[in-house]
């Protein structure tokens, strides 16, 4: 049942979000009064051409990367709440069944073929897929042991690999050329993304989202175990793997457009469930609300701070470590999902 201050709460958030948004708009090196954003974001959903240099920059760098980070933020929290509530465990991420490491592996290998970018990003997206999908083939045929732990099992194995993999395709490439670009990839950014590049990602985190939504309460039984779930009559093997197919989709879909952004399906379920409960009907909005929030805040920073673009991936480490400290520390009294 939602309490009473839940609804207080999203509304906050919403708020915040808003709020986020109209910085991200108008703050960096080129400052922009609020009624040129107003106006530029009427133009940048009608895809009207700029008629100055305010509107240039608010159509075709501002406005790409502020909505990047929303869908990119939202997607990854999304992601990060069914992680940590399928395995009952407050330090995991949406990389955990590798999935970051697969599309990382995808893209690098994209970059060292020297494909254009829209190959490189459909290599991320299927490598991410098939990095999960080889996850959850090993969990299948080992038998007799806690599913979610060879999960996550399999998942540092074939995440390693794919690690390795990544390595050895940077010492192969180009130091001139390639190897920056690699680099530059794995660390994630926002900074070259394009309106069609993000309009392109939806519909695959949408396919993503509507089972989630609607199989919100069965999420709820599932984190309780899988002896609870079938004493419901649920099948905990299928939801689970319908579960982790859509996190799974979600998370290789933005990571396909943005490179690998960690800490961010980490951080911010946690301080969302600390904010609404562990409920994931009200924990979903509230985790994906306060995700885009703080991407878009990130990446402002990260074009703002120096005169060079910071890889956002720094930035949030640099959040996201102390915060995981902190999570140790506190994991002392416990957690329920």
């Amino acid at each position: 049942m939602i309490s009473r201050s839940t609804p207080r709460t999203l509304i906050a958030l919403a708020g915040l979000l808003l709020v986020t948004i109209l910085i991200g708009m108008t703050a960096g090196a080129y400052p922009v009064s609020l009624n040129d954003a107003g106006t530029a974001l009427g133009k940048f959903w009608s895809n009207a051409p700029p008629d100055n240099a305010q509107e240039r920059v608010l159509l075709l760098i501002r406005g790409p990367r502020v909505l990047a980070g929303l869908v990119v933020g939202a997607g990854l929290a999304a992601a990060g709440v069914v992680y940590q509530g399928l395995f009952r465990n407050p330090l995991v991420s949406p990389d955990v069944l590798g999935v970051s490491a697969g599309a990382g592996l995808g893209a690098v290998l994209g970059i060292f073929m020297s494909l254009p970018l829209v190959a490189i990003q459909t290599l991320a997206f299927a490598g991410g897929l098939s990095t999960v999908a080889l996850v959850y083939l090993i969990a299948r045929t080992v038998r007799g042991r806690d599913p979610a732990l060879v999960l996550v099992l399999g998942g540092v194995v074939v995440g390693a690999l794919a690690g390795a993999a990544i390595s050895l395709l940077k010492i192969l490439a180009d130091p001139y050329d390639q190897l920056p670009a690699i680099t530059f990839w794995l660390l994630g950014s926002l900074a070259s993304i394009r309106r069609a590049e993000v309009l392109g990602a939806l519909p695959a985190i949408v396919v993503g989202l509507v089972p989630l939504l609607l199989l919100r309460w069965r999420i709820n039984v599932l984190s309780l175990g899988d002896e609870e779930a079938r004493a419901l009559g649920l099948d905990a093997a299928r939801l689970r793997a319908i579960v982790i197919g859509s996190a799974t989709l979600i998370t290789a879909s933005v990571v396909a457009i943005s490179g690998v952004i960690g800490w961010v399906g980490l951080v911010v379920p946690h301080v969302a469930r600390m904010l609404v409960g562990p409920n994931f009907e009200r924990l979903l909005p509230a985790a994906m609300l306060m995700g885009a929030a703080y991407l878009v805040l990130v990446d402002t920073l990260a074009r703002s701070l120096a005169r060079i673009e910071v890889p956002i991936g720094i930035l949030t480490a640099i959040v996201g470590a102390p915060f995981f400290l902190w999570l140790l520390w506190r994991g002392r009294h416990g957690w329920s999902p």
